[in-house]
């Protein structure tokens, strides 16, 4: 127990400083009784894209039965099992709930299917692809708002060490042992996901969360919405447990994988499984991946999904004509006012409209709406930021009469 203890991110730890970095200090009150990522945890819970995230889809596209996991419910299972991870191998817990409720901030609607739709958009326009993890870490550090204490708008404005664990978080990871990288990095030197280890021994322990934490959840869920109702038996055997799958579900998932990485992990080897239990990772998501995140029940929802994200963006593409394009946009009313409005309200905290001391605006100005890439990423931008449900309201509202 805390194996860890002395590689904790903490004041005593030689990449403390790098850690709490933030881009300009935060502003500050005389009882402030917070540690710097209890600030951060805090900033991340009150801003709109947490609260958003209750809207969009973890894996089954709004679901009728209240019990279905969505995505906000899944940022708080990776805080919970982190939490348990790193307080029992003596880590920093404060770091790990802030970067544990903030990885998925960068989700499109739509889960993993609207992401490959705004991908495939953004390499045919921009030519970079769409990829949650750098998502999330342009959006806590570009557009998602606070207010300050004088009601002006500001952005998160992080500290190193959860814009770290936002952007090195992705799941989907083969090797078994995972320790931290020691460079201190540009974190938007990015180029791909999984491209570095994370920086912290938190954020490793995030990232091997996020997988324990939906590996199980998926098949409950299924077996809920009846989706395996003719596949369970295939999943015992080839989990080798018999009679003994009808009691194997997610508590003793999370369970057998949370003990077995804390028994096995050493700050010699890293963070890693038993060999038996890494192998019971990968048959589970094997299983996962053919019986149900590619299963035919899921795919008509991805043509809809294509449909309907490709249809808002290019109704707003249309409207791009240089220093015209406000006024294109108002136009746009005719064919959807709630459209209209929307984009107009986001795009007036982005860009130099002449009067951001009025609206009360302390944030970067990002878009130069003469440039047509600009435009394009910001609606790029503004799509990904969407619930599923909002994004279906506009395009019934393009497409009605």
């Amino acid at each position: 127990m805390k194996k860890f203890e002395n590689f904790a991110t903490n004041s005593f730890s030689p990449k403390w400083e790098n850690a709490i970095k933030r881009e300009v200090p935060l502003y500050s009150r005389n009882n402030d009784i917070r540690s710097e990522f209890e600030r951060d945890y805090t900033r991340i819970i009150h801003s709109n894209a947490y609260r958003r995230l209750k809207h969009k889809t973890q894996v089954f596209f709004s679901p009728n039965n209240d019990h279905v996991c969505t995505r906000i419910e899944h940022v708080t299972h990776v805080d919970s099992i982190s939490y348990t991870i790193a307080n029992y191998l003596g880590l920093n817990t404060e770091l790990t709930k802030a970067i544990s409720v903030a990885h998925d901030l960068g989700h499109s609607p739509f889960g993993h299917a609207g992401e490959k739709v705004l991908s495939d958009i953004s390499m045919r326009d921009l030519h970079i692809p769409f990829w949650h993890e750098k998502n999330g870490l342009e959006f806590v550090d570009f557009m998602e708002l606070l207010e300050d204490s004088d009601r002006f708008k500001q952005n998160l404005n992080l500290s190193y060490a959860v814009r770290d664990g936002i952007i090195s978080h992705c799941g989907e990871i083969d090797e078994n042992c995972i320790r931290p990288r020691e460079e201190y990095i540009d974190l938007h030197s990015y180029e791909y996901p999984n491209q570095y280890a994370p920086y912290t021994w938190e954020a490793c322990i995030v990232k091997i969360s996020d997988k324990i934490s939906y590996i199980g959840r998926d098949i409950e869920d299924s077996i809920t919405l009846g989706l395996l109702d003719d596949n369970l038996d295939d999943l015992y055997k080839i989990l080798n447990l018999g009679d003994s799958g009808k009691k194997f579900n997610n508590t003793i998932i999370i369970n057998y994988l949370t003990c077995d990485l804390c028994t096995n992990s050493t700050p010699e080897k890293g963070l890693c499984f038993s060999d038996e239990a890494f192998e019971l990772l990968n048959k589970i998501k094997r299983f996962n991946y053919l019986n149900i995140y590619l299963s035919d029940r899921i795919k008509p929802s991805i043509k809809y999904f294509n449909l309907v994200i490709n249809q808002i963006y290019d109704t707003l593409k249309n409207c791009f004509d240089g220093k015209n394009t406000i006024s294109r946009l108002q136009d746009l009313s005719l064919v959807s006012a709630k459209l209209s409005d929307s984009f107009i309200n986001f795009v007036y905290d982005y860009y130099d409209c002449g009067n951001r001391d009025t609206l009360k605006l302390k944030n970067k100005i990002l878009f130069d709406f003469s440039s047509e890439l600009d435009f394009c990423k910001c609606i790029l931008y503004y799509i990904s930021g969407m619930t599923d449900n909002f994004a279906i309201e506009i395009y019934n509202d393009i497409i009605g009469f």
